[in-house]
């Protein structure tokens, strides 16, 4: 794929959606980075349930200390896998508290050294938080790279480095949030919604789910 096509592919998706946001619903750096924990083999909606009863009890990391790690499972215990995030988001508030003045780093490599946070966790933080270029690439954009030929790798961290490097730089804030998005809704896994995509005619996918196709 030529830069041009890239360019245009990126254009229609911010005409489409000029400020794209995360589906996680936060209000400080800190309860993202608890909710993006949370959300690792979890849907948004799953995740915004929990923390809409947890936060407006604990929102900081002594707060979240403060509650124990008993008492925060109760709160997350509907979530996939409730036992090992609560116990790493009691490890991280202790970090953030005793490593950091209760404050989020806004390093990638203070991030990853929190207990639970792996880099794709740590760019969703530098991104939506802070505002940094950062791609978080989970399943959506992984898929949505490849299958569109944006750019295509073999390994996350290969799609990572060649969104880095090939996403025009006036996109690349948040071609974080459209890729995602896209993925979710559009170019979803099992049965893409191509008929209803704004960049059909850019996307170098072979095996389109087209109407016309259908019917012929």
């Amino acid at each position: 794929m030529n830069k041009a096509k890239r360019t245009e592919i990126f254009e229609r998706l911010r005409d489409a959606n000029p400020e794209p946001e995360t589906e996680l619903q936060y209000g400080s750096p800190f309860e993202l980075l608890v909710a993006v924990i949370l959300s690792a083999q979890a849907t948004d909606v799953g995740v915004n349930k929990a923390t809409a009863k947890l936060f407006p009890v604990a929102n900081t990391p002594q707060a979240i200390l403060d509650l124990g790690e008993d008492g925060l499972k109760d709160y997350v215990k509907t979530i996939g896998l409730y036992n090992s995030k609560a116990a790493n988001i009691i490890k991280t508030c202790r970090a953030l508290v005793d490593e950091h003045d209760g404050q989020v780093p806004d390093t990638r490599e203070a991030l990853v050294a929190l207990p639970g946070v792996g880099r794709k966790t740590a760019n969703v933080v530098l991104n939506t938080a802070f505002g940094q270029p950062a791609m978080a690439v989970d399943t959506h954009i992984y898929r949505v790279a490849n299958r569109t030929g944006i750019a295509p790798g073999k390994t996350v961290r290969a799609v990572e480095d060649r969104l880095m490097r090939l996403v025009p730089k006036p996109f690349l804030r948040d071609a974080h949030h459209w890729l995602i998005l896209h993925g979710r809704y559009t170019c979803r896994a099992r049965k893409p919604l191509c008929d209803a995509c704004v960049i059909v005619d850019l996307c170098e996918y072979r095996h389109k789910n087209l109407a016309e196709d259908v019917a012929s």
